[in-house]
């Protein structure tokens, strides 16, 4: 019902229900645009030199801004490790979708895990977020681990259906593993046949029984 108070029309009732409000997404201003950038530069160095432990206040300093300019961008360590790797996420997610035809769906899965795992391996300490974010759901490593688990889900699906790999078999239990091997491998960089060993003993035990 519409009323009128100091000449202006008044609705009572539900009809007063404003509509939700769609918040503007607006795009960053310059100097924040090449703050932002320059602090994925130098967390990607930082991470790939000293590891995803490394300091944030040295990115910062690295990068030429404060700590507060650092958490504006990136509210926590695992948001900033999301940020800095989905460059290589995205390259292993087309690679899966590369493999999606392949004519031994088995092997083209192994050749997944094992991109994984030298992806995993260049940042020490990526290993142990993943297998963390896995569990996380607050986790700012979901943008990554989300997606990854989707693709390789297709992968392993495929290779079921074709029956060389067990029906058992999960993907969640399967990335656990490769992050796991990629943790052993961080941790035993003088032996560089490690990861191929492990992965060829995971592979006898995803097999099925006709292969």
């Amino acid at each position: 019902m519409a009323t009128e108070t100091a000449g202006q029309p008044q609705t009572t009732g539900p009809a007063a229900t404003a509509p939700a409000r769609t918040p503007d997404v607006r795009p960053m201003r310059a100097d924040a645009r090449r703050n932002y950038d320059r602090l994925l530069t130098e967390a990607r160095t930082a991470f790939t030199e000293h590891g995803t432990d490394t300091s944030l206040e040295d990115i910062a300093r690295r990068a030429g801004v404060g700590i507060g300019t650092l958490y504006r961008h990136f509210p926590n360590r695992t948001a900033l490790m999301g940020a800095v790797f989905q460059g290589e996420v995205d390259a292993l997610l087309t690679h899966a979708r590369e493999l999606a035809d392949a004519p031994q769906p088995c092997a083209a899965l192994v050749e997944w895990l094992r991109a994984i795992i030298t992806h995993a391996t260049t940042y020490r300490g990526l290993s142990r977020a993943l297998m963390t974010a896995s569990a996380d759901d607050s986790s700012g490593m979901r943008r990554c681990s989300v997606p990854m688990r989707e693709a390789g889900d297709a992968l392993l699906t495929r290779a079921q259906q074709a029956g060389a790999v067990r029906p058992d078999v999960s993907i969640s239990d399967l990335m656990q593993l490769t992050n796991g091997i990629a943790l052993a491998v961080e941790e035993s960089p003088d032996d560089p046949k490690l990861a191929d060993r492990l992965l060829t003993l995971t592979l006898r035990g995803l097999k099925g029984e006709n292969h």
